[in-house]
């Protein structure tokens, strides 16, 4: 069963010139061992049993490396 496509995935599709972002976010996903690092924080990340539910570990790791690589706030990296 696939998805309906959207306007989006149309739009993307047959563009041939990739972005900066696009490449960026590319290399960032070939070069840091993502499982690895997931796998090592894992234990000490909350689970999530009181308050607000946590993001996830991958998704968090992401956001800190682009703060901690351009400077960005926590409001910024949202």
């Amino acid at each position: 069963m696939s998805r309906q496509k959207t306007f989006t995935d149309f739009e993307y599709a047959n563009r041939k010139k990739t972005r900066r972002r696009e490449d960026f976010l590319k290399k960032m996903d070939e070069i840091i061992p993502w499982e690895g690092w997931v796998a090592v924080i894992r234990p000490y990340y909350p689970e999530g049993k009181r308050g607000r539910p946590p993001l996830g570990i991958e998704t968090m790791l992401r956001m800190y490396l682009l703060q901690a690589w351009f400077n960005m706030s926590d409001e910024a990296v949202r």
